[in-house]
């Protein structure tokens, strides 16, 4: 049996290590293995496929980034896309007008406009979509769309915000209002792979927001929203909300045959804790269906960049990707990609905490700075490839948090994380071989094996 080697690459706090490739090692077999922390990798036990890795364009994102020149943009865009100069984003999302995280509160029709005849783009197109035709020239990726709310005049209580209802006698002008959207982007030359039927469907937030029972959903998917789609080639995902309810609201919809024709999948936020179990169970309920992480991100009561937090913010993002993909979870994908110094632009959330991101830019001296969560999603995102399969692996010590992928090149991907305070050595075994490797406290490691 030939020995394999693996190229070890590392992120470190209190380092300079950032994805640092730290060298090389090989496997050997050995007379007994000499640590219990050990990590074994079982490269024919194989399951779900991955979409990909990414994060959201936002109009926050996009409007921080237009305040760098054009030189400075193509090196944020290089760091969150390009495979070798960056960490290779390939699954976005993007909203369908305003969110919160956008400076005002838009729509693209004029208020009261029951014919659509209004229906214009041209809001987004001054930064949002340049930004995603950017990204485009870069790499290929897979882009979502989530709505926050219909326009005011189709709910209940005609406000963006608070969270009242669409009203059913307009399920089928707001599908409409959404294939628009969908077929718009096309003419910019952007393709929408998915949808999301509403961001936090269970949310009324002070922001954009609009609240469905089970059966809303249901019933605006079944009647509606999966007629208008119908041919497009654009797949629709339910929830969109937390873990803790993944289980009961897909029993409650995909139950419905003629909802469950139109439905993908489900989207995920992680906000209400880890949950891996919900995930593990619709993954085994419902196996013809797709489930991701369609977004997460952390908050704090400082604004700027989080040097107190920004570590353990990291650490979070990996426990999550880690226990999410060996739950059955097939993407990730973060909240903004960039923040100002302000931690916004934002509107209705002066009193909420800041959120982070892992790029944050000040508009004023036009620093930017990369926060250690791009580093740890990108110890998955720069070497899990698109179609690779997640592997079963074995770990038995508390410090380490392990999950391993086969990519379609052959390699395979192996993160391994330590958020503890102690310093171990570790032990990799694949194919009854064994590596040994150093595991410096609060570090995260891929190994890439070929």
């Amino acid at each position: 049996m030939n020995n394999k080697k693996a190229v070890i690459y590392r992120t470190k706090k209190d380092s300079d290590e950032r994805i640092a490739k730290i060298g090389e090692k090989e496997f050997v077999t050995p007379d007994k293995i000499t640590s219990s922390r050990l990590i074994t990798v079982f490269p024919e036990l194989e399951y779900q496929t991955v979409l990909g890795f990414g994060g959201a364009f936002t109009e926050a994102a996009s409007t921080t980034y237009d305040c760098l020149d054009k030189d400075e943009k193509e090196k944020v865009i290089k760091a969150y896309f390009d495979k070798e100069e960056g960490i290779g984003y390939n699954f976005c999302r993007t909203h369908i007008h305003s969110c919160d995280f956008t400076p005002e509160p838009y729509t693209y029709i004029k208020d009261g406009d029951e014919t659509l005849e209004s229906f214009d783009m041209s809001h987004d197109e001054k930064s949002l979509i340049p930004m995603i035709k950017d990204a485009k020239k870069c790499a290929d990726f897979k882009l979502f769309a989530s709505p926050w709310t219909p326009p005011a005049f189709m709910k209940e209580e005609k406000t963006l915000n608070f969270g009242p209802s669409l009203l059913p006698e307009y399920y089928a002008l707001w599908a409409e209002y959404i294939k628009k959207y969908i077929l718009k982007m096309r003419d910019y030359g952007i393709d929408i792979w998915g949808i999301t039927v509403q961001n936090e469907p269970r949310a009324r937030q002070k922001w954009e927001s609009c609240y469905y029972s089970p059966e809303q959903e249901r019933d605006f998917v079944k009647n509606s929203l999966g007629k208008a789609l119908d041919g497009l080639g654009v797949k629709i995902f339910i929830w969109d909300h937390n873990k803790d309810g993944i289980v009961e609201r897909a029993e409650d919809i995909l139950s419905d045959k003629d909802a469950k024709k139109y439905i993908d999948g489900v989207a995920f936020h992680w906000y209400t804790g880890d949950h891996f179990e919900n995930i593990e169970l619709f993954s085994k309920m419902y196996p013809d269906k797709m489930i991701f992480c369609s977004e997460i991100c952390k908050a704090s009561e400082e604004k700027g960049v989080k040097v107190k937090d920004g570590w353990k913010f990291a650490e979070s993002y990996g426990h999550e990707i880690i226990g999410d993909f060996n739950s059955g979870c097939c993407a990730f994908c973060d909240w903004n990609m960039i923040l100002n110094e302000n931690n916004g632009p934002y509107h209705w959330r002066p009193e909420v905490r800041s959120c982070d991101a892992p790029v944050i830019i000040n508009t004023k001296t036009k620093e930017v700075t990369f926060e250690p969560s791009y580093y740890y999603i990108g110890h998955f995102s720069k070497f899990v490839q698109s179609g690779a399969k997640r592997l079963a692996v074995s770990k038995w010590h508390p410090l380490i948090e392990a999950c391993a992928f086969k990519n379609p090149d052959g390699s395979i991907a192996v993160i391994v994380m330590n958020k503890s305070d102690e310093d171990f050595i570790g032990n990799l075994r694949m194919n009854r071989q064994n590596l040994e490797y150093e595991c410096d406290r609060h570090s995260i490691l891929t190994f890439v094996i070929k």
